[in-house]
């Protein structure tokens, strides 16, 4: 990362969007402190995180990675592990608004199936969306979504981007994203590229500008048409 420099207000949606290897992820690392700047500093709420325990500003994020992290147990535990002390009819709410409900009860022991090492019982579509619903059940004022749909079809993609409508509202939420579709509503959108912000605004006004952005989005926008 090279001078990037931004604040993302309380209850606004931020997207990154770039090339890869443009600093994206690397961002969202930062963020949660897997590495410290060597220069400057980030700051959560005012306070420079180095002077913050890891566990105290980390409890008010909820992170939805591209690869979920699925655990051996069944998919009601999954979900509950976002928040332990959950009850039951709070765990269900969760996954309905995550699109995640129909396809548990349609598991051979519904909320009690058994979902497998890494979730290999489940689609990736269906794990993004028991991830989704972890983080609803977390509700935290800050959300993190780094790639969250990139492997996914169109279907799928379609039922996690509404899942995650529902999950930022009222959220500061920091989204990395290939695909522009997922991105197009966000508040703001800053455009990477070689470890620096080289364009910021709105879905619209960057494609109004040209640049990269608008580059990108030709590129994707024509490719989905074709197909």
């Amino acid at each position: 990362l090279d001078e990037v420099s931004f604040t993302i207000n309380p209850g606004e949606t931020v997207a990154l969007v770039g090339p890869s290897g443009a600093g994206k992820s690397t961002i969202i690392q930062m963020l949660q402190r897997f590495y410290d700047p060597q220069e400057g500093q980030i700051s959560f709420g005012g306070i420079a995180l180095p002077e913050m325990e890891r566990s105290a500003f980390r409890r008010f994020m909820a992170l939805v990675p591209q690869d979920p992290v699925i655990f051996a147990c069944s998919a009601y535990d999954n979900i509950l592990f976002g928040r332990p002390d959950a009850s039951k009819d709070e765990v269900i709410a969760a996954a309905k608004a995550a699109a995640a409900h129909d396809f548990i009860l349609a598991l051979p022991e519904g909320y009690d199936s058994y979902v497998g090492e890494r979730g290999v019982m489940l689609s990736g579509g269906q794990k993004q969306r028991i991830a989704i619903a972890r983080a609803i059940l977390r509700d935290v004022p800050v959300l993190l979504l780094d790639e969250a749909t990139s492997a996914l079809d169109g279907e799928s993609e379609a039922l996690v981007q509404k899942a995650f409508e529902i999950l930022a509202k009222g959220r500061t939420t920091l989204v990395v994203a290939h695909r522009l579709a997922t991105v197009k509503k966000a508040d703001r959108i800053l455009v990477m590229d070689q470890g620096q912000i080289v364009a910021q605004g709105t879905h619209a006004t960057l494609v109004t500008e040209g640049g990269l952005y608008a580059r990108l989005a030709k590129l994707q926008f024509t490719e989905e048409s074709a197909s």
